[in-house]
C-alpha cells in the first residue's frame, strides 16, 4: 500500500519557495551561459520572431554587400582604364601635332618603288644578294635605249625653287668619267653627285630617292619612241622594270594629250609630236607628297597606329572579375541594393558599358599624316577626349552612388542586428545581480526550511 508523508504548512511553504528559487537560478544561469534572455518562442514569442526577422534581413543585406563591393571595384577598374586611355589619346595628339610641325617646316620626301628592280638578263653570281643584283643591273637589260631619259626634280616647298638632274642613256657620263652611265648603280651615283636628291638601292632591291627637308621629289622616265603605240608600251615597260608598276589603273590603249593619275600617285603624260614624223614620247612620273611620304612623317604614322593598338589592348585589360565596362557598349553591370526582387520593390542600379576602343572612339589608323589627315585626326582625337571625359564623369557619379549605398547598407545592417539583439539578449550585469540575490535567497530558504522542521523534531524530545 502507498504511504504518504504529511508535511506541516511551514515546511511545505519553505520547500516550495526553495524550489522556485532553484528554478529561477537555473534560468538566470542559462541566460548568463547563452547571453540571451529569449532563446526560443516559449520564452517570448513576439520578441523571438521579431528578432529572427530582423536578423534574416540583416543577413540578406550582408550577402548583397559582396556584390556591391565587386561593383565598386569594377567601376574603379573602368575608371583606371579611362585615365590610361586618356593619356594614350593625348600622346596620339602629340604625334599628330608633331606631324603638322614637320610638314610646316617642309618635311622631306621619299620616292620608293613598290617592288624590286627587275633582274632579268643578269647572270646570277653565287652569294649575291637581291640588292647587289639590282645595283649591277644594266639599263639596257631594263629596256632603256640611247636617248631615253631618267630625270629627278626637287622643288623647294618653301621658296618654290626647282633643281633637277637628267640622265640621258648613252650620253650622260659616270661620276668617274670612265664612260656613259650603264648600270643602275651608275645612275644612283650620278643622282647623288648632283646634290638634287639622295638615291640608293635598298636591301630589298628597290629604288629609293629621298629629297631634302623642304623638297617635293619627282621621278620622270621618258622613252622617245617612233610613234604613240611604241612610246606608250616602252615607257610603261621601263617604269615596271624599275619596280614602279605598270600603271594598271590607267587606260593606255589609246593615249591622248593630257595627264592621268592612278591610285599609286603615278602620273602618266602622253605627248604627241608637234610635226609629222616627229617622235612621240610618254613620261611616267612618280611624285611624292612631302608631308605624306616624308621619312619623319612615316615614322610618326607608325607611332600613331601603334598607339591606337595600345588603346585597344588597354581597353581589353580594364576588367574586374570578368566584367569590362570600357571595352564594349553592350556590357552592363547591375548592382542590387536591397533584398527585394519584384519590380515594384527592388532597388538597384544598372551601369551601361562604353566602347572606348580606338574604333569606339572613332579613331582610325592613318596612312600618311598629311596636313589634311593630321588636322582631321586631331579633330577626332579632340572628340575622343570629350567622350572619355564624359564617360569618366558618368562612371564617377555611378561610383559615388554605389559607395553611398554601400555605407548605407553597412549602417542598416548594424541597426537591424542591434535591434534584434535588444529583443533577445540578456543584460549580464542584471543577470549577475539576480544570480547573487537568488543564491542569497536560496541560503535563506534552506535556513527557513531547517527552522520549520525543528518544530516537528521537538515532539521527539517529549519521548
Amino acid at each position: 500500500m502507498t504511504m504518504s508523508v504529511t508535511l506541516s504548512a511551514g515546511v511545505r511553504q519553505n520547500l516550495l519557495n526553495l524550489q522556485q528559487t532553484a528554478d529561477m537560478m537555473s534560468q538566470t544561469q542559462n541566460r548568463l551561459a547563452t547571453g540571451k534572455k529569449v532563446t526560443s518562442a516559449l520564452d517570448n514569442p513576439t520578441n523571438f520572431f521579431t528578432s529572427k526577422s530582423l536578423n534574416s534581413r540583416a543577413g540578406e543585406l550582408s550577402n548583397l554587400l559582396d556584390g556591391i563591393s565587386n561593383a565598386t571595384k569594377t567601376i574603379e577598374a573602368a575608371d583606371n582604364g579611362i585615365k590610361a586611355i586618356t593619356k594614350l589619346v593625348e600622346s596620339a595628339q602629340s604625334t599628330a601635332r608633331q606631324a603638322l610641325q614637320d610638314g610646316g617646316a617642309g618635311a622631306g620626301t621619299i620616292v620608293e618603288s613598290s617592288s624590286s628592280i627587275s633582274t632579268n638578263g643578269l647572270t646570277p653570281v653565287g652569294g649575291e644578294t637581291i640588292q647587289d643584283q639590282a645595283k649591277r643591273q644594266t639599263l639596257s637589260n631594263l629596256g632603256f635605249a640611247a636617248g631615253d631619259t631618267i630625270e629627278v626634280q626637287a622643288t623647294d616647298t618653301g621658296t618654290g625653287s626647282v633643281s633637277n638632274i637628267s640622265i640621258t642613256v648613252g650620253t650622260t657620263q659616270k661620276v668617274d668619267g670612265s664612260g656613259a652611265v650603264a648600270t643602275v648603280q651608275d645612275a644612283v651615283d650620278v643622282i647623288n653627285a648632283s646634290g638634287v636628291a639622295t638615291a640608293e638601292v635598298t636591301d630589298a632591291g628597290k629604288l629609293k630617292i629621298s629629297g631634302g627637308d623642304q623638297d617635293t621629289v619627282n621621278l620622270t622616265i621618258t622613252d622617245t619612241g617612233g610613234d604613240a603605240s611604241t612610246a606608250t608600251t616602252q615607257a610603261t615597260s621601263l617604269a615596271a622594270t624599275l619596280g614602279f608598276g605598270s600603271n594598271s589603273n590607267v587606260d593606255l590603249s589609246s593615249p591622248a594629250d593630257g595627264d592621268y593619275v592612278d591610285a599609286g600617285e603615278t602620273a602618266v603624260t602622253f605627248t604627241d609630236g608637234a610635226t609629222a614624223g616627229a617622235a612621240d614620247s610618254l613620261s611616267i612620273t612618280t611624285q611624292a607628297n612631302p608631308a605624306a611620304n616624308s621619312s619623319s612623317r612615316q615614322k610618326l604614322v607608325s607611332q600613331f597606329n601603334e598607339i591606337l593598338g595600345q588603346i585597344d589592348k588597354l581597353a581589353a585589360d580594364s576588367s574586374y572579375n570578368g566584367t569590362n565596362l570600357v571595352n564594349s557598349s553592350s556590357s552592363t553591370l547591375t548592382v542590387a541594393f536591397n533584398e527585394k526582387r519584384d519590380a515594384a520593390s527592388k532597388s538597384e542600379l544598372t551601369i551601361s558599358g562604353k566602347d572606348l576602343t580606338s574604333s569606339g572612339l572613332s579613331l582610325n589608323a592613318v596612312s600618311s599624316l598629311s596636313d589634311d589627315e593630321a588636322n582631321a585626326t586631331l579633330d577626332s582625337l579632340s572628340d575622343a577626349l570629350s567622350t572619355l571625359q564624359e564617360t569618366a564623369s558618368t562612371f564617377g557619379s555611378n561610383l559615388n552612388t554605389v559607395s553611398i549605398r554601400e555605407d548605407f547598407t553597412k549602417d542598416l545592417i548594424n541597426t537591424l542586428q542591434t535591434g534584434a539583439d535588444n529583443l533577445v539578449l540578456a543584460d549580464t550585469n542584471e543577470e549577475g545581480a539576480n544570480l547573487l540575490a537568488l543564491q542569497t535567497r536560496q541560503s535563506l530558504s534552506t535556513t527557513a526550511l531547517s527552522l520549520s522542521s525543528q518544530a516537528d523534531q521537538a515532539v521527539l524530545r517529549l519521548l
